[in-house]
């Protein structure tokens, strides 16, 4: 059976395990027992339901919206965005007057979605719409003044830049002077200065108290879409044959770009990704059918198949092949060929993993020559290398992320320049970092926001950058590095862990950023086998004493220190932490276990 936990000392770890595999404490999440049996009763759910949404800081009174969440409960009202208004009423203009308008989007899932989301939308309201996807190896992120200007050249009188714009001040001085207009429709850390535009609706812009800063892009965009319905609606526009597009046939695509920017599934988030999901699950877009068959997703979709599975291959067209591609396979009716542009995306992503393997072997060679095999860097995890492939960076940079625990920025070094993506902890502002430096002269340009960033720089710099990030982000790293722990929501034995269990849990969902997939410790079991499986992953089954075994898989973890535990620990008896799933290959009824963390049984 589940164990239910009480609410004990925050300085006693679980099981007593004061430092894992990982070197990390393994402690109860918060949650008080009362207020989670009082929400089990409230809803109707298994008390481990109840536990799961306490141990969230979700109160009585919020626990109802937040078990099922609803666009109606959720989702704010457009308008209390700043600019809003401004952006639908020159949308409006554009969309009267049969203006061609041009939507400029960031190369990644976001901005992708983004794109897709408002050309869908605008091409059902019958305005003539194109997108513009930057090459990301040629001209990098965000506006650039001769995409802008070309833009105007070939007839364009409206730009909306998606994903991106928010520090493009130079890019939308020009536009203007041109004599286009631009909307900026972006989520990223703004600075007290905003470009020449039309509208920036921006939740995150400094002056904005709209509360809806943990929005992706593509969540804005929605929402702008939301706002211009309305605003045509009570205009009268839909009479006739002109029909009000169907928006909730984007939230697919809307949960798609969310998932991928790992923002927090809390409020708006939640209940986007939520219904989202259920209308992926209807295969409607071609797109994304084309692209979960490529994947081999079969069942139900969830957050997991949105963010490791579909995200990826539409991220492989602006890593390492045609930027455009993500967002023509979004947009694209054509059954035939979104399969194509499926497949094309498949093999690239294929070839972005050998980048990345590459790249990020050199970069952990650099970053242990630097502190040695066995240490660790303090407050920042900073690698640059010559000729490494831009693409894979921001991919790299997560990796180290994971593996030291620290904020870490990597650096692509080319012609000259030094572009570089940067991945944060919990706790850790990484976007207020970056604008900070570009203040101080230390960057040509950079942006992001709390857990991510991009940046140029002269390779010169960088030492003093690295110096710079110690400085403005110690206290905080420090403060987050003493807190790091492992978070559990239950004990269950062997045996508790059933396909009845995993179903409760999943109730809890989607999880993601902000909520997390629940972690469950196992104790108590012996380790009976541990093999390679692909090129890094480990495969092992534990038992109890009762007899029962469940298979655990540790992800990238066979040459590390995890996995050289577990490859050296046949016959011993560990703690075993980690997510429930059911076992997808085995057959109805059983369950295996995603490892996070280790411990031997009895050791200091």
């Amino acid at each position: 059976m589940t164990q239910t936990i009480e609410n004990t000392d925050a300085a006693e770890p679980l099981l007593g395990v004061r430092r894992s595999a990982l070197g990390q404490a393994w402690m109860m999440r918060g949650g008080v027992p009362r207020i989670a049996e009082a929400i089990a009763e409230k809803l109707g759910v298994p008390m481990v339901v109840g536990q799961l949404i306490a141990g969230r800081g979700i109160g009585l009174e919020e626990a109802p919206d937040f078990f099922a969440p609803s666009l109606k409960e959720s989702l704010p009202d457009p308008s209390t965005i700043l600019d809003m208004d401004k952006a639908v009423t020159r949308l409006a203009s554009a969309l009267q007057h049969g203006e061609e308008i041009a939507i400029y989007g960031d190369y990644d899932v976001d901005g992708a979605t983004s794109s897709a989301v408002l050309y869908r939308y605008l091409t059902a309201l019958g305005a003539k719409v194109r997108i513009y996807i930057p090459d990301r190896m040629v001209e990098g992120y965000g506006p650039n003044v001769p995409a802008l200007l070309g833009l105007g050249e070939a007839g364009v009188k409206l730009i909306i830049t998606v994903d991106c714009g928010t520090l493009s001040f130079e890019p939308l001085k020009a536009a203007k002077a041109a004599g286009l207009d631009v909307i900026v429709v972006d989520h990223h850390k703004a600075e007290p200065e905003l470009p020449e535009a039309v509208a920036v609706v921006n939740p995150n812009r400094l002056d904005d108290d709209s509360g809806q800063g943990q929005l992706a892009a593509v969540g804005v965009a929605f929402l702008l879409a939301v706002a211009m319905n309305r605003a045509l609606r009570e205009a009268g526009w839909f009479t006739g044959e002109r029909r009000e597009p169907n928006l909730l046939s984007l939230l697919d695509i809307v949960a798609l770009g969310t998932v991928c920017d790992v923002v927090p599934l809390v409020g708006a988030n939640r209940a986007l990704v939520a219904q989202g999901l259920k209308v992926m699950a209807q295969r409607r877009t071609p797109g994304l059918v084309a692209l979960a068959d490529v994947g081999r997703v079969s069942e139900q979709p969830t957050c997991y198949h949105a963010g490791f599975i579909l995200g990826p291959r539409v991220n492989a067209g602006g890593r390492v092949g045609e930027s455009y591609l993500g967002a023509q396979l979004l947009t694209t009716n054509d059954i035939v060929e979104a399969r194509a542009i499926a497949e094309k995306l498949d093999r690239y992503n294929e070839e972005r993993r050998a980048i990345e393997a590459e790249v990020q072997a050199e970069a952990l060679a650099q970053v242990e020559r630097a502190i040695g095999a066995a240490g660790s860097p303090d407050t920042v995890v900073v690698a640059a290398g010559e000729g490494w492939h831009a693409g894979v960076i921001g991919i790299v940079a997560s990796r180290l992320k994971d593996k030291y625990g620290l904020p870490t920025f990597v650096l692509a070094i080319e012609n000259g320049e030094a572009k570089g993506s940067g991945r944060s902890i919990s706790g850790v502002d990484m976007g207020a970092a970056v604008i900070e430096a570009v203040q101080k002269g230390l960057l040509i340009k950079g942006g992001g926001h709390a857990m991510a960033a991009g940046l140029t720089m002269a390779p010169d710099k960088i030492e003093e950058f690295t110096a710079f990030l110690k400085d403005f982000m110690g206290k905080a790293v420090a403060k987050a590095s003493s807190n790091r722990a492992l978070k559990i929501d239950g004990v269950v034995s062997l045996s508790g862990a059933t396909a009845d269990l995993v179903d409760q849990i999943d109730a809890v969902g989607p999880f993601g950023a902000g909520n997390p997939t629940p972690n469950f410790v196992i104790p108590d079991v012996d380790l009976i086998k541990a093999d390679l499986v692909g090129q890094n992953h480990l495969r092992c089954i534990f038992k109890s004493k009762d007899g029962k075994s469940i298979k655990a898989m540790a992800f990238r973890q066979w040459e590390e220190p995890l996995g050289e535990l577990l490859r050296t620990g046949i016959g011993r008896r560990f703690h075993v932490a980690g997510k429930l799933k059911k076992d997808t290959w085995a057959g109805a009824g059983k369950v295996e276990m995603t490892l996070e963390d280790v411990a031997l049984v009895g050791a200091p």
